[in-house]
């Protein structure tokens, strides 16, 4: 965050700095224009004195006013090396404003005396002529010629200012690996210009009929600000002509810098389901962060890594990473030491559910939050295995929560999930639980304790993303569930902003649900992959359905029935009324769990999580009927 805020200081900076040095240019040409005014009216001779002294008298009124103008009709804020004939217009305009303007004031001054009338109409001529020829040279002189260019016909989707930063880049390449032979655009304002020589050929939507006839060996996709159903249409014109296309960056990406306006790469898959970008309140998020001592759980999960590097950015006093698994936690540390090596970084191996060992790390560190992104997740893994999964997911949590409240922690943050929301797996209705346990914690200490709830991850550990890929990879068949199957998705770094923007205007008590677009079909999600992939679904490659696994649900959820919606100051983040509960007894409920979990007594440890989790419904029954499925439920 910090280096997107100081990208964006100096990005400005340089914009302001280009601005002024266009507005003295333009400042200058009106003087010359000025004085080649009076010379020419005087057939090249010399300047009368006294309509001379006039001249300067009136000077400064004249370039104060043409100047205004020019700002008026944003004369300065066109890109030189942009210039077409598209940006005569506005100079026109800004000269003819700046002339009636001048007469105006001078009449009022002096009647127009010592002032041939005719000045005036050869200064506005002059004028225009000096500003457009600056311009077109400059771009002339900064646009290297590619005749003799051998690389491959490019069609670039996208005329705007990416696509004209793009076809500069191509052609100062040395390699010369693109030959742009057009652009497509929708706006039909650019409908048959020319934008760096290379001419506006049509719309998008004409790529089929183009690519054949102009040879086009490859497509380039220069929309990094598109929305995802323009993203989604460009590459469904790609797929349908079977073209190659690539992509630029994100904007995100563009302005963290971990990406340049010339790294073109394959459109990834969460271009194309993902929603429109994340806004963050960046200042909002680094007052929450910086200068504080931060905990992450699970430190070397999908979730809690990409936890770690963002919080690494926002200037904490200290970063402590708590994970259990020996090669994850070295992994992310090894990362963050060799990217943020200012940052006050402390790694410890070890167990949520050993209060000891979590109590020893909040004994030496001293966090003031604390990211609970430590959890089993595995909803087919974890069915049959009870006792693990709340030990994890549930005695966990209350461990880290009750040492919590015991030190100076200001928030404690959990991690939760869609499958929390009526609940038909064992992983499900133990994060359920988990939600219910650190809202009764919230009652009874200083501590905010919030609950951050959000679906699928994209490319997280154990997701349908990679399975497919590789099924993919080794010719198929793709396995999907069920036909009708859907779920929510976004991406690690989406989901870890949100849940820092929920975690600093988060009070106490709270669930946070954040916006997790329409969702989104698994079927439609493997054919993408699949097409994307250059093959044909059902054809190159099979979908094979294999039925609900156990304890998946058709339908995921993001808030109960009884839960109200609510917004809050972020659009993309809403807040679920928690339904009522009784403190006291949920916390004995835990402690009870925990002698069950002991004494591994799985039967009251079930019974535990039915009274807890009424809404918990066990898939235990399925029955094939021809091509529908009936599926039963037991409480």
């Amino acid at each position: 965050m910090k280096g997107i805020k100081t990208e964006i200081v100096r990005e400005r900076l340089r914009y302001y700095s280009s601005r002024w040095k266009v507005i003295l240019f333009d400042a200058a040409m009106v003087i010359i224009a000025w004085f080649l005014a009076y010379w020419l009216r005087f057939n090249l001779g010399s300047i009368p004195a006294a309509n001379l002294d006039f001249a300067f008298i009136m000077l400064p009124f004249v370039v104060l006013i043409h100047v205004a103008m020019s700002l008026g009709f944003g004369v300065p804020r066109g890109a030189w090396r942009f210039t077409s004939t598209h940006d005569v217009l506005p100079i026109v305009m800004s000269v003819c404003a700046g002339i009636a303007v001048s007469v105006f004031v001078i009449f009022l001054v002096n009647r127009l005396e010592f002032i041939p009338r005719t000045v005036f109409l050869l200064q506005g001529m002059l004028l225009v002529g000096l500003l457009s020829s600056s311009r077109l040279l400059y771009r002339i002189y900064h646009t290297p010629s590619v005749k003799g260019a051998s690389g491959k016909r490019v069609l670039i989707m996208g005329a705007g200012v990416a696509g004209n930063m793009l076809v500069i880049d191509l052609k100062n390449s040395t390699s010369l690996l693109y030959e742009p032979v057009g652009f497509l655009d929708d706006d039909p304002n650019l409908n048959g210009n020319r934008i760096q020589g290379v001419r506006v050929l049509g719309e998008c939507s004409a790529l089929p009929q183009l690519a054949q006839g102009l040879q086009v060996e490859q497509v380039l996709i220069a929309m990094p600000s598109a929305t995802t159903e323009e993203k989604n249409r460009i590459v469904d014109f790609c797929l349908d002509t079977q073209i190659p296309y690539l992509t630029l960056p994100k904007v995100q990406d563009i302005l963290d810098g971990s990406a340049s306006s010339r790294d073109l790469r394959p459109v990834a898959l969460d271009d194309l389901l993902g929603r429109d970008p994340v806004s963050l309140d960046i200042n909002l998020i680094s007052s929450g962060m910086s200068g504080k001592n931060v905990l992450i759980t699970g430190a070397g999960g999908s979730i809690g890594s990409e936890l770690c590097r963002q919080v690494a950015q926002l200037n904490p006093a200290s970063l402590i990473l708590l994970e259990q698994n020996e090669y994850n936690l070295y992994r992310i540390a090894h990362e963050i030491k060799n990217k943020y090596p200012d940052v006050a970084l402390h790694a410890r191996l070890g167990d949520v559910c050993d209060e000891p060992g979590v109590r020893s790390v909040f004994n030496q560190y001293f966090p003031n939050v604390v990211f609970h992104a430590a959890a089993y997740k595995h909803v087919p893994s974890l069915e049959g295995q009870i006792r693990a999964a709340v030990r994890n997911n549930v005695v966990g949590t209350d461990v880290v929560a009750r040492v919590s409240c015991e030190t100076d922690c200001e928030k404690f943050v959990l991690i939760s999930t869609d499958k929390a929301v009526n609940p038909t797996s064992i992983m499900g209705a133990t994060k359920r639980m988990a939600e219910i346990l650190v809202q009764a914690r919230n009652a009874r200490s200083e501590v905010a304790f919030i609950t951050v709830r959000f679906g699928n991850v994209l490319g997280s550990a154990g997701s349908v993303v990679p399975l497919f890929e590789r099924q993919i990879a080794e010719g198929g068949p793709v396995t999907v569930t069920h036909p009708d199957v859907t779920r929510f998705f976004m991406t690690i770094s989406e989901a870890c902003q949100l849940i820092m923007q929920a975690c600093v205007q988060g009070k106490g008590s709270e669930t946070f649900v954040l916006d997790m677009g329409e969702p989104i079909k698994i079927s439609y999600l493997a054919k993408q992959l699949i097409r994307m992939a250059g093959l044909i679904p059902g054809q190159d490659i099979e979908i094979v359905y294999t039925g609900l696994r156990e304890g998946e649900k058709l339908v995921e959820e993001l808030f109960h029935n009884e839960e109200k919606l609510e917004k809050t100051l972020h659009d993309q983040i809403s807040l679920a009324e928690s339904r009522a509960l009784n403190s006291d007894s949920v916390v004995n409920a835990v402690r009870l769990l925990t002698s069950n979990i002991q004494q591994s007594d799985t039967d009251g440890i079930e019974q535990i999580m039915k009274e807890l989790v009424p809404e918990y419904m066990q898939r235990n029954l399925v029955e094939d009927t021809g091509s529908a499925r009936v599926i039963s439920f037991s409480r």
